[in-house]
Order: structure tokens, then sequence, then C-alpha cells
């Protein structure tokens, strides 16, 4: 079986990984900036695993200001192939409950401040994003959250939006008319930069709130997301457990080649400081 290693971005309540052997921090820099914190490389049972606080530890960043080119880059240059990203949510259903986790399967962007790709500056790439989670990470998120007993959504729209306020009742409400299912500020832009990386990306997501649009609940507070979210922290744990064994081997999926045919740039216009730049996620195409 082919060696994998995995990477996993910790969102609000999930810093670490206490399962980790061979512990070890790794402090980058990339041409992008500096990540969000140190990565935590080691392995779980066989395999390698790198891990991420997407906020820092202790929460110091806002979802605006992650630097997210730069986390998914380290990510890359320390050798991942397939990211999992544990992210807490507000839900827009009633079915999907406090307490609910949901393995999204779509995204819809309402941020306005963030760099989100990687080609700019020269080197012009269009990659494809119709279906922008890894088919072949998604079912084994499904399958895992199942076998350890949790209740799992199989499949939801992830709207994105910029916080960190939360939103007016009015969005709350407009978001929800459109059909979307879960609402949070972070994964979006993640999943952009990992298919222009080729790296297989998937969102366990967990549901904290029913955001402001519930009347017979109360308004979204930080007191009430945290008490969700500390319950939930160690289901999230447990399902990277229970799906890592299974993330060896041959991918079907078209994530690793996504910039086989999306590199537009013709090569002789691509300069040397470009491709010094950008060498990590094209020189196999130049």
């Amino acid at each position: 079986m082919a060696v994998e290693i995995v990477g996993v971005m910790g969102g609000s309540g999930l810093y670490e990984m206490e399962d980790l052997t061979d512990v070890r921090e790794v402090k980058l820099s990339t041409p992008f900036g500096e990540p969000s914190d140190a990565y935590i490389t080691g392995t779980l049972g066989e395999t390698e695993m790198v891990f991420l606080p997407r906020h820092g530890r202790g929460h110091r960043i806002s979802p605006t200001e992650i630097n997210f080119r730069a986390n998914i880059w380290g990510m890359k240059q320390l050798g991942v192939t397939q990211i999992l990203s544990v992210s807490a949510v507000g839900s827009m259903r009633e079915e999907i409950e406090p307490g609910h986790f949901v393995v999204i399967d779509q995204f819809f962007d309402r941020t306005r401040h963030r760099p989100d790709t990687f080609f700019e500056k020269g080197v012009v790439a269009h990659v494809m994003f119709a279906d922008p989670v890894c088919p072949h990470l998604r079912p084994l998120l499904v399958q895992a959250g199942r076998e350890v007993g949790l209740t799992i959504h199989d499949g939801g729209t992830y709207l994105n939006m910029e916080g960190p306020q939360f939103s007016t009742r009015a969005e709350s409400k407009i978001y929800r008319n459109w059909g979307v299912d879960v609402i949070g500020m972070t994964n979006l832009q993640e999943a952009r930069l990992a298919r222009e990386a080729e790296l297989c990306y998937a969102t366990i997501a967990m549901s904290t709130d029913y955001d402001c649009w519930h009347d017979a609940h109360d308004d979204v507070t930080v007191e009430a997301i945290l008490e969700v979210m500390h319950r939930n922290v160690d289901n999230a744990k447990a399902v990277v457990r229970a799906v890592v064994p299974s993330l060896s081997g041959e991918r079907s999926c078209t994530c690793q080649t996504a910039l086989q045919h999306a590199i537009m740039t013709a090569r002789d216009q691509i300069g040397p400081e470009a491709r010094d730049r950008l060498g990590l996620l094209i020189q196999d195409y130049l």
C-alpha cells in the first residue's frame, strides 16, 4: 500500500491530538507568510500525521486573519496528501441538531476579504471545483462517524461567511431560504487551496447551535457554542482515529492531478521568480 501522510486541520475547540506518538513541532516559513502555528507531526497507529490548529494555540487568530495559503502550503511541504478538516458550525436545518455532525459535500462563499488562490503574479490556473470535497475521503468519514456511534448527516452545503461576528437574524433567515445546511467561517478557503495544491480535502462539521433563525431556541452565544463544542471535540477525535487506518492505498479521485490541465499560462511566460515561488506546486508541469 502507498504511504500516506494525513493532515488534520483543527478548528474551534480542537487544538491538539493526544494520541500522537513520536511527536515533534515543525516551524515553517512559506512564500505566502507564516502559518497559524507550528505544525505538530507524529504517528497515529501506523499512519504519519500532521496537525495544525487553524486559529493557533490559544485561539489567537480570527477567521479573516487566518493565513490559509501558508497553512495549506505547509501541509504540502511536509508531504501531506490528504487533509481532514474538523470545524464547528451553526445549523441551518431543524434536523441537524446541536451535537450532530455533517460530512460536507458543497460550499457557498460569502467572504469578502480573503486571498484564496496560489495563482497570481504571472501564473494563471483554473482548477475544477464543481465538487469541492474529495469523493474518496468523504464516504470514509461518514462510515467512520457511524462506526463510533455519532449522528452523521451524509452531505450538506456549508455557507462560508466572513465573520468574526455572527449573522444578523435577517441574514440567517435568508441563508436558510437559500437551501444551505450549515454556516461557518473557515473551510471554503482551505478547500479551494487544497485543490490547487492537489491535496484531498474533506470536512467533518460539528453542529454547535441553530444560528439565530430558530425562534424556539436561544440566539447563538459563545457560551452555548462552547458547551456543545467541548462535548463534541472528543467525538471528532474519535472519528479521526477511526478513519485514519482506511486512508492508505490507491485513490481513484482526481484531486491529486487537479493542475494537470489547469495551468493556462504559457510555460515560456512563467518567469524565474514565479517558478521559484510556486515550484512546490507546479514543478511537475513545467
